[in-house]
C-alpha cells in the first residue's frame, strides 16, 4: 500500500519552519490524564496494598485476592529461563554479557589528592541502595527492556532492584521472567500504570519505597514518573521512539526503508525520517516503503507514524546533512555513508550514532552492548543514554588540615561577610591560625 510521507527540501524558504513544525508534538500529559494520575498516586499513598489491588483489578482485568499473588517468587522466574528453547536463552545470555561488558567501562571510581598543606579533596562515590524497574506489558514484551536498565543497576552496586510489569489478564511473559533472573532482580510485582510507579516512589506495606525509578512506560507512566519526581530520582520522561538516518544515497534502499519501518512499528506517534542529498535515491526509498510495508504485521502502525511524523528530506550536501541532524537531535541517527567515522566528531546532539551502513540500529536495541534507554524529543541537546553513573552517586570530600583551615578560613571569611552572612565568617575565622 502506498504510503504518503511528508517530502520536505532544504532550499525552500520555509523549510526550518517546517521541520520545526515536524517535530512539534501535544503535550505529554493533558489536564485529564494529569488529574488521574494525581487521583491513582494519592490512593497508593493513603491506601497502599489495597488500593494497588483495586487498581490492578481495574486496569488489568484480573482479581487478586491478596498482595502475595502479585508477587512472583524467584523460582519461577528461574523455571522461565530454563524452560526458554535454546535458541532464544543463547540470544539472552550473549545479549546481557555484551550489556554487562560495557556496562563494565563505565563505571566511575573514588579519588582524592592532598594539596601541599595536607588538605585532602576528592570524591567518593557510592551506589543506589535500592532502584525501581518498570518494564512495560500487555501488547509487547521486552525482555531487552529489563536487560537494559538492571545490568547496569547491578554494575554499578545497587544493593536491590524491585521490578515491576503489569500483567494485563493475569498473563504473564515467560521472557520478561527469563531476563529477570539473568539480571538477578530481587522482587518482581505484576503490577503496571501510574499506580506501579507510586508504589516505588512512596511504598507499602509490601512493596518497599526505592530511590529512583526507571524504564519506559505509556503516557501515564511517564505523568506518574513526572509527578514523584523529586521524592525519587528518574531517569527521564522518555518521548515516542525516533530514528534520523543520513544517507549519502549509496545504501541498499531496501535497508533504508527497513531502519525507518524498525522505530515506526513502535508506535503510531514514532518518528521516523531519512537525510540525503540524492533525490534519486529518496525516491528508490519511498518505492521500497511501499512494496515492503504489506509484508509488516504492524503495517498498520507503520503507516500512521509515517504518515504523520515521517519525512523524506532532501538536504543539499552532507555538510547540511549534520547542521539537520544537529538540529533534530534525534535519539537513534544512523550515518549510512562511505566514511561514516569522519562525520562523527561533527555530531553534537543524538542519543546514540550507529556508523556505517551496515550497523542498523536495530542491533543498538539488542545486543550491541550500548544501553537503548536513550534521551527522546531533542533532549540529546543535554542529557544522556542510561548508563551505570545512573545508579552512582558522588559525595565530595573535604578533610582541613590545620594550615588549611587557616588559609581557606581567611577566604571563606571575606566572602561570607561580602554576603552578610556573619556566622559563617565567624565559623571559618575560629580556624585562622
Amino acid at each position: 500500500m502506498p504510503i504518503e510521507i511528508k517530502r520536505l527540501n532544504s532550499q525552500s524558504a520555509d523549510f526550518w519552519q517546517a521541520l520545526k513544525e515536524l517535530q512539534t508534538r501535544e503535550s505529554e500529559s493533558d489536564e485529564a490524564v494529569l488529574q488521574s494520575v494525581n487521583q491513582i498516586i494519592k490512593a497508593v499513598r493513603t491506601r497502599g496494598d489495597a488500593a494497588l489491588i483495586e487498581l490492578t483489578a481495574r486496569f488489568d482485568g484480573w482479581q487478586a485476592g491478596s498482595m502475595s499473588q502479585l508477587e512472583i517468587p524467584l523460582d519461577r522466574l528461574e523455571r522461565a529461563y530454563q524452560g526458554m528453547p535454546e535458541p532464544e536463552r543463547t540470544a539472552l545470555d550473549q545479549a546481557a554479557e555484551r550489556i554487562r561488558s560495557y556496562a563494565q567501562h563505565q563505571k566511575l571510581d573514588s579519588w582524592e589528592y592532598t594539596e601541599a598543606d595536607g588538605t585532602l579533596l576528592g570524591q567518593q562515590i557510592t551506589a543506589l541502595d535500592r532502584v525501581g524497574i518498570y518494564v512495560p506489558g500487555g501488547k509487547a514484551a521486552y525482555p531487552s527492556s529489563v536487560l537494559m536498565n538492571a545490568i547496569p543497576a547491578r554494575v554499578a552496586g545497587v544493593g536491590e532492584l524491585i521490578m515491576v510489569v503489569p500483567t494485563p489478564g493475569g498473563v504473564v511473559n515467560d521472557l520478561v521472567l527469563a531476563a529477570a533472573h539473568i539480571a538477578a532482580v530481587d522482587r518482581v510485582f505484576t503490577i503496571g500504570g501510574a499506580q506501579a510507579v507510586a508504589a516505588l516512589a512512596y511504598g507499602t506495606e509490601t512493596i518497599p519505597s526505592v530511590d529512583k525509578i526507571v524504564g519506559p512506560g505509556n503516557l501515564y507512566v511517564a505523568t506518574a514518573k513526572r509527578l514523584v519526581f523529586g521524592t525519587v530520582g528518574i531517569d527521564m520522561i522518555a518521548g515516542p521512539s525516533e530514528i534520523l538516518v543520513i544517507c549519502d544515497g549509496k545504501t541498499n534502499p531496501d535497508w533504508i526503508a527497513m531502519d525507518l519501518f524498525s522505530q515506526a512499528e513502535h508506535d503510531e506517534d514514532a518518528q521516523a525520517i531519512l537525510l540525503s542529498p540524492d533525490v534519486e535515491f529518496l525516491e528508490q526509498v519511498q518505492a521500497s516503503i511501499d512494496r515492503l510495508i504489506d509484508d509488516m504485521p504492524r503495517k498498520d502502525i507503520i503507516g500512521t507514524s509515517l504518515s504523520a511524523r515521517g519525512a523524506l528530506i532532501q538536504v543539499a550536501d552532507l555538510d547540511e546533512a549534520v547542521e539537520v541532524a544537529n538540529r533534530i537531535a534525534p535519539e537513534h541517527l544512523e550515518l549510512s555513508l562511505e566514511d561514516a567515522s569522519a562525520v562523527v566528531p561533527r555530531i553534537r546532539h543524538a542519543g546514540a550514532i550507529f556508523i556505517g551502513r551496515y550497523t542498523a540500529e536495530a542491533l543498538g536495541d539488542y545486543c550491541a552492548g550500548p544501553n537503548h534507554v536513550l534521551p527522546t524529543s531533542r533532549t540529546a541537546r543535554f542529557s544522556s543514554p542510561l548508563g551505570v553513573y545512573d545508579f552512582q552517586k558522588r559525595t565530595s570530600l573535604i578533610g582541613c588540615s590545620a594550615q588549611g583551615a587557616s588559609d581557606l578560613g581567611k577566604l571563606a571569611s571575606v566572602l561570607a561577610r561580602g554576603e552578610g552572612l556573619i556566622a559563617h565568617a565567624r565559623s571559618a575565622e575560629y580556624r585562622i591560625k
